[in-house]
């Protein structure tokens, strides 16, 4: 929806001129004495006052063109800094327990609410790694898939760690964004990818990844070690999340960290309408100058 107003309000005052100089500015004419002056009175009152509506309607209307008519749209253009995200989530069968998957999939939902000007992925793995959605703008799709996976997915018996770490980063290998990170949530030890740690770690350090670790559950469920490693190795930070509320904490942690700078610009799309209220007053004038020559009187 557009807003209607006047480039040029002021023009309007041109009204107020001319009803003012028709009132005072009248030129004298000559008159003639006709016999039956009734007569010839009444018909110059009904031409005056049709010549005189036609004209002031002219004059009304090309004021009016003179004035601008326009209709403006507000275009709000967001010239973002957003991230680039990979969400990756241990689904194995130990997240069973004490409902941790289900608590961390609500946790992640509202982080996903919070990142709107982000493209988001998300990677699963628990027998084996995979990539449930790749980088999207679309987070209800994301949201409505999250909320529908569940423990088993990908297994129920290993953690497939570093796999995940890896294939999670062949995602950013065509992105140009300045700002790439990845969430890794496990409660497990790797004891079944192919890819060596070392190597996982390359990788997402060759694609400028940065890796935010969080081992959920007691320091028996993971290797501490093994997650600092690679949250150090990339540049992140590594987390152990012992309750509901340290995780919440944690995530809102990375939210304020890793905060995209949002930068609005604000134009107006004008379009001009100056075209009709012209082309009706031409038309009027014509009209006026038609109306005089067939001898009508002012």
């Amino acid at each position: 929806m557009g807003e209607w107003t006047f480039e040029h309000p002021w023009a309007f005052a041109l009204i107020a001129l001319y009803l003012v100089c028709d009132a005072f500015c009248a030129a004298k004419a000559q008159r003639l004495i006709f016999p039956d002056t009734a007569l010839l009175a009444r018909l110059a009152r009904g031409s005056n006052w049709l010549q005189g509506t036609v004209k002031f309607l002219a004059v009304a209307l090309l004021a009016t063109a003179l004035a601008s008519p326009i209709k403006q749209n507000a275009v709000v253009v967001n010239n973002d800094k957003g991230y680039e995200i990979s969400l990756i989530l241990d689904a194995s069968g130990s997240m069973k327990q004490l409902n941790k998957f289900n608590i961390v999939k609500e946790i992640v939902l509202d982080f996903i609410d919070k990142r709107k000007h982000d493209k988001l992925a998300l990677t699963l793995f628990a027998d084996f790694a995979y990539v449930a959605m790749p980088l999207t703008y679309d987070k209800q799709s994301l949201k409505q898939l999250l909320s529908k996976v569940d423990v088993g997915i990908a297994g129920m018996q290993r953690t497939a760690l570093y796999e995940a770490l890896f294939m999670s980063s062949k995602l950013f290998k065509d992105s140009h964004a300045k700002e790439k990170i990845a969430i890794l949530l496990t409660d497990g030890v790797d004891n079944t990818s192919d890819v060596p740690l070392d190597v996982a770690i390359k990788s997402a350090v060759k694609h400028g990844i940065k890796v935010y670790v969080i081992g959920v559950g007691g320091r028996g469920d993971y290797n501490p070690a093994v997650l600092q490693k690679i949250a150090k190795g990339t540049g992140g930070k590594f987390y152990e999340a012992g309750s509901v509320e340290r995780l919440k904490q944690i995530y809102g942690e990375i939210d304020t960290l890793e905060k995209s700078e949002i930068k609005t610009n604000k134009y107006v799309k004008k379009h001009y309408y100056y075209q009709y209220p012209l082309g009706l007053a031409l038309g009027l004038l014509v009209l006026f100058a038609v109306m005089r020559r067939r001898g009508y009187a002012l």
